[in-house]
């Protein structure tokens, strides 16, 4: 293995967008700039698939002012793809690589995208060609093995409390019963997040419910009416992949018309039907009328008025880092990012096989024992990634006025 390999660097991003990812991005090309071995820094147009077809932009020609402000900007400013490339897939970009002489291969994003890393760094190992293949961790579902959190969830969560903040306002104002429906196949991280909106003892969301815990529907009821009981309302945060005992989506159970993507997944974002279908539960087995359901869908990802300082700074410094680690140390892996005092973290790079098609899960310290909440725990883990200037509401504290009439009693 050479001290020093000289080629170009090619970064592409894959998956759902974030309100960071851009960061990485920007901070993968600027530090690669920076190194005399990397001739041209390309970027490849919607992710794997721009690979493919050899569609590349030559960043080394962007100017410094405009990826700053596409650092800025929400989304993926290289456009991305869904395509699980599977062996034979790589071995076509592998090829195209060759082709460009690139020897430094970034690729942001979450569980796949790793894996995707992984399997082009084993076919160039085969070929015998130097390429250096870093994987750069973007999830707003924050569930990468090994990392504490991942780029892109810290945004998202805090838009997520602040929609929550918004609607046990309005709920405090007409009560009710609230439902709200948050991104998360298999981990709970962003439903947990809504936690973060309370404040006053009585505010919402009142129930929690995450993946990681089995959904019994007679028990969420049973939830909903107590809670309403005592406070003449109700507010909840469901994950869109809760499931039954069995591992069953809870979209599965309640209806037998289950859309499917196009990796055979029943099809849970994109769709408001579990929180109708929830709501008809509610109404069916109470006597309460007023029963609501939003599905926040694709606005937890990239919401440009919602954006986490932390979050931010973070993604630009995995993107830095990954460079970092393959032109100074020659290095493949993961970028990982683990915390260190109360607040700082500290960035390493892990095997690929550590994280490569691997998923994380909320720790169980970070659940209440009846599934139905999170713990102080989990709030002292999510407070630090939402930012500065988290927003707080307020309520009047004017003493009533006695009654004359004694009306209303």
């Amino acid at each position: 293995m050479s001290s020093t390999l000289h080629g170009k660097a090619l970064v592409a991003q894959g998956g759902g967008p974030t309100v960071v990812i851009n960061q990485s991005l920007v901070g993968v090309v600027l530090e690669a700039r920076k190194f005399g071995q990397v001739e041209r820094v390309y970027g490849a147009l919607n992710g794997v698939r721009g690979i493919i077809n050899e569609e590349f932009l030559d960043l080394t020609q962007e100017t410094t002012h405009n990826l700053e402000q596409v650092a800025e900007t929400p989304s993926s400013g290289m456009l991305s793809t869904r395509d699980k490339p599977d062996a034979a897939y790589c071995r076509e970009m592998f090829k195209v690589m060759q082709a460009h002489n690139v020897r430094y291969f970034f690729y942001i994003g979450g569980n796949d995208s790793s894996d995707t890393v992984r399997i082009v760094n084993e076919e160039a190992v085969r070929a015998d060609y130097e390429l250096r293949a870093i994987h750069i961790p973007k999830t707003i579902d924050n569930d990468l093995e090994v990392n504490d959190h991942c780029p892109g969830y810290g945004s998202a969560a805090r838009f997520v409390a602040s929609a929550f903040m918004g609607a046990n306002l309005d709920n405090r104002a007409l009560p009710g019963v609230y439902i709200g429906v948050i991104m998360g196949r298999h981990a709970g991280f962003l439903t947990a997040a809504a936690s973060l909106a309370r404040k006053y003892p009585d505010d919402g969301p009142h129930l929690v419910y995450m993946p990681e815990r089995a959904f019994e529907v007679d028990q969420f009821v049973q939830d909903v009416e107590r809670v309403y009981n005592q406070h003449g309302r109700c507010v909840i945060a469901v994950s869109e992949g809760i499931q039954d005992k069995a591992g069953t989506p809870i979209m599965t159970t309640l209806t037998q018309c289950a859309e499917r993507d196009a990796h055979g997944n029943v099809q849970l974002s994109g769709t408001g039907a579990l929180g109708d279908l929830l709501i008809d539960q509610i109404k069916k087995r109470t006597k309460i009328k007023r029963v609501r359901a939003d599905t926040l869908g694709y606005l937890q990802r990239s919401f440009i008025g919602c954006v986490s300082d932390v979050d931010q700074h973070e993604a630009r410094e995995v993107g830095e880092r990954a460079v970092q680690y393959a032109c100074w140390h020659n290095l493949d892996g993961s970028v990982t990012i683990h915390r260190t005092g109360n607040y700082s973290v500290d960035y390493r790079l892990s095997p690929l096989e550590a994280i490569a098609a691997r998923t994380r899960h909320m720790p169980e310290d970070f659940i209440n024992p009846e599934g139905n909440n999170v713990t102080d725990k989990f709030f002292a883990y999510c407070r630090p990634l939402v930012g500065s200037g988290f927003p707080a509401p307020h309520r009047i504290r004017a003493p009533r006025v006695p009654k004359v009439l004694g009306k209303g009693a």
